[in-house]
């Protein structure tokens, strides 16, 4: 399949579905709304909500339920880079190709941007209309694994542990454990999303966990190489900054040939995973395949 037009697809639907959970920019007090949209439509991939919409495909469910909770996972995922971004963590200037939301609206703003895109995917996660295509036990554990994976056993763990190894030696667990958490925790939880909405089966969601799990740590050991290798014009952010920042990663562990390699052993391993399902997981596939080999 050709997994270039998939994912241009299926940006196209989430972008939608985003446009319908957002207040306009113009909508009171429009200082926030825009900062918010600045943000969420700076042309992301979508990876997140794409893989759990891909999730629930191979299962041959009817996704269209599940795009408001798609959505609600880039609301958190794009929350998560405005305050990544922020002078207090990483003090970034660039992402996605243009001045980070801090360095447009102030930090204040910023700061409030990233809080409102949280609260709304949580506000989108407990609609009543939510209520129409998932069942209540199946929503509110939905509801969970975003909310953990989110949280301090997550993303915002990981953040943490990746702050204070800043200009410190720190060993490899350690490693792993910030691109497992601050990385990984939502990509797991997004394919476990789309499993939990299509009613996969103990079985089929134990191997879709291992699957989000590999293809989290496969995209953030392809994010330090491209740290390394990228340039602005095609990573859309500033390039180096794990150097500067004096951040441990795989290629300053192990070198970028090693790296390279490991990346695509953890790749080849997440598709492996998924040898008992049929050709309807080809794009969780082919998604395993594309995020090592991407350019940005």
């Amino acid at each position: 399949m050709d997994i270039k037009s998939y994912l241009a697809r299926k940006k196209e639907i989430i972008d939608k579905a985003l446009e319908k959970l957002v207040p306009p920019a113009d909508a009171f007090p429009p200082s926030i709304h825009e900062a918010m949209r600045y943000s969420l439509f700076a042309g992301g991939k979508r990876v997140r909500p794409i893989l759990a919409v891909a999730a629930a495909e191979a299962f041959g469910a009817n996704t269209a339920g599940l795009l408001p909770i798609a959505g609600a996972l880039e609301l958190i995922h794009t929350y998560s880079l405005i305050h990544d971004d922020l002078p207090a963590m990483d003090n970034d200037d660039f992402r996605r190709g243009r001045p980070t939301n801090h360095r447009v609206y102030g930090e204040a703003i910023a700061i409030l941007a990233g809080d409102g895109l949280l609260n709304m995917a949580f506000e989108v996660l407990s609609d009543p209309r939510r209520l129409k295509a998932v069942p209540a036990k199946r929503l509110v554990a939905i509801t969970k694994e975003i909310a953990t994976a989110s949280g301090v056993y997550g993303m915002v763990g990981g953040q943490v542990v990746d702050m204070a190894s800043e200009g410190r030696e720190i060993d490899f667990p350690t490693l792993e454990y910030i691109h497992t958490h601050k990385t990984g925790a939502l990509m797991r939880a997004s394919v476990r999303v789309g499993a939990i909405y299509a009613k996969a089966g103990k079985k089929q969601l134990a191997a879709l966990t291992r699957y989000g799990e590999l293809t989290g740590l496969a995209f953030q050991i392809a994010d330090d190489i491209l740290d390394i290798t990228g340039t602005q014009e095609e990573i859309g952010k500033d390039v180096g900054s794990d150097l500067r920042k004096d951040k441990k990663t795989f290629p300053s562990f192990y070198g970028l040939d090693a790296a390279r390699a490991r990346a695509q052993e953890v790749a080849n391993m997440a598709v492996r995973v998924l040898k008992d399902f049929g050709r309807k997981a080809d794009p969780l596939r082919e998604l395993a395949k594309y995020i090592v080999n991407r350019v940005n």
